[in-house]
Order: structure tokens, then sequence, then C-alpha cells
């Protein structure tokens, strides 16, 4: 999608989380979009040429902000404290998903930026598991500091006088994925008949190349946007599903078991996995119809996606 910062011009856009899962692979693949990025960081570190740096420290003391910010056209904010991360006290996710994001975006509005787009996340929305599709339509009932910490920095950056948007993914999958997805990968490369084919809930994963095209979208859109918006691929998929998609990646059948879920349930918790069956096996759809209609088409298809990464 063409940008809408003029004939000719290259979009100054400043990246936080640059080091992460998802703010690794923008820093790779924003700079061939012909955005020029500036990283923010914690502390020096080794950026591609593509890239410049300006080192603010750690957000919730950020130093150099107008320096850093000056000339900025939009920044993208993916940094923060992840769901994954368990055992963290409230009051921190509300300090560096919240008040560090809010501060953030003041010095950018501050600085002249035409727009904030914040990597906010489903969790903002709902929990793990949603019997119902969700839509920015479905009232926000987080249920956990994580989501509370995302929906909160959402309605400070509503109060503010900037134009912003909040991205919120579901369950992102790409090369470097950690958590529940990655521990799935391992089971799909295994050769090992695995018990999932009684599973009939269905999920809404998000391709980091969906996600980055997303971006695309939120930063060239002409008009104002100040609303959050759901991005997930097309398809919603079930963990049968996934486990086919990945072992056709490596050339072989699904090797899926129809196991009754009660017994797989019930295997799980004596196994202490209680939980990661549950955010596996439970349902969580989303639909992305509005960012379609700003224009996001997204190109990778779930199951393809799913065959490459395991490769």
């Amino acid at each position: 999608m063409a940008n809408t910062f003029g004939a000719g011009a290259r979009p100054v856009v400043a990246l936080t989380g640059a080091t992460g899962f998802i703010g690794q692979y923008l820093l790779s693949e924003l700079p061939k979009r012909g955005y020029r990025l500036r990283v923010l960081l914690r502390r020096p570190s080794t950026l591609p040429l593509s890239s410049a740096s300006a080192v603010i420290g750690d957000l919730a003391r950020a130093q150099n902000m107008s320096q850093a910010l000056a000339g900025v056209d939009v920044v993208i904010h993916s940094a923060g404290i992840a769901h994954t991360m368990s055992g963290v006290p409230e009051d921190d996710y509300r300090l560096l998903n919240t008040e560090a994001t809010i501060r953030l975006a003041r010095a950018a509005q501050r600085a002249g930026a035409r727009r904030f787009v914040f990597l906010s996340s489903i969790r903002a929305q709902c929990g793990p598991v949603e019997d119902e599709v969700q839509t920015e339509s479905v009232e926000p009932k987080p249920v956990d500091a994580y989501g509370r910490s995302k929906l909160a920095a959402e309605q400070g950056l509503a109060a503010l006088d900037l134009d912003w948007v909040a991205l919120r993914p579901v369950l992102v999958y790409g090369p470097g994925v950690k958590g529940n997805m990655a521990e799935l990968l391992r089971l799909a490369r295994s050769r090992l008949p695995l018990p999932f084919g009684g599973l009939t809930a269905r999920r809404s994963l998000l391709s980091l190349d969906n996600l980055v095209e997303a971006i695309d979208c939120a930063l060239s859109a002409p008009a104002p946007l100040r609303r959050p918006l759901v991005v997930s691929d097309p398809e919603p998929v079930t963990l049968p599903e996934m486990v086919a998609a990945m072992r056709r990646g490596l050339g072989r059948r699904p090797g899926v078991v129809p196991v009754p879920s009660s017994m797989l349930a019930a295997a799980c918790r004596l196994a202490g996995r209680e939980e990661s069956y549950r955010r596996l096996a439970g349902s969580l759809v989303a639909d992305s119809a509005a960012l379609r209609q700003l224009g996001w088409r997204p190109s990778v298809g779930t199951a393809d996606g799913l065959a490459r990464l395991v490769k």
C-alpha cells in the first residue's frame, strides 16, 4: 500500500521493542516497504545499516525523548511486558504497558508525529478463550493484569490530541515464536502420533507477514484512525488442522489420533499442563473486517504460514 506522506517521501518511523519477537521482524521488513527506521533503544545495540537509532533508556524513565523523536512521522510502539511473563506484579504491567505508552505518545505529540501505532493485544478485549467472535464492537472485558494494562493504554491514547491506532493481534506466529506455539512446533516436528484429533474448537492466529501488512496499512491510512483494530488471519483453524499444516510442511502425514477431549484434558491436568491445554484447545475467533475495510489484504493463509514456519 502506498504511503500518504507526500510524493517521493520516505517516512521516518520511530520503533520501540526492536529486540522483541515482533520488533525484530519489523526491523527487517519495514525498510523494504520504503520506511526509514529510527529505533528507540534502552541501551546501545548493533542495528542493520538501513536503521538509525536513539538511546532513550528504560521507557518507564525515558530520557532525550524530544531529540529522539525530532523529525519522526510515525511511532510504532511494540515494547512492553508480554502476557507470557507470569508472576509479574500488576503494578509493573501498569507502569510499562500503560503509563510508559501514554508518556511516549505525549512525547510523539509534542514532536509533531502524525500517528501513533500501538501494538496492543486481543487480550485487551477478552480472555484467552471466548465463545463469541471478537470484533471491535464487542465490549472489552480483559481478564488479567496484562489485558487490563493494554486496554488502559488504549484509553489513555484516546484522551490525547493525537491520531492513534491500537492494533489488537491474536496469537502471532513466525520465526522465533515462543510459548505454547513453540511447544506445538516441537510436537509437530516429532514423529509421535498426537492425540488431538477430537478437538474441534477453532482459533484465530496471525502470521508475522500479515501483521507487517496490517501495520503498513495503519501507517498509510489517509484519514485519522483513533480506534482499536482487531488483527487476525482470515480463517480460524482447529488444533488438528494446525498440526496437519505443520507436518505438511515437513512432507509428512498429519498423524493425529481422535482421543476424546475429556480424556486429553484429564491427562494434561495430571501432567500440570491444564492451562496450556485450555489455551490451545479452547475457542478464540476474531474477525478483522474493519481492518480489511481500510484496505488491508493479508497475503498468508494460516495453513500455508504454519507449513512454512515448521521448515
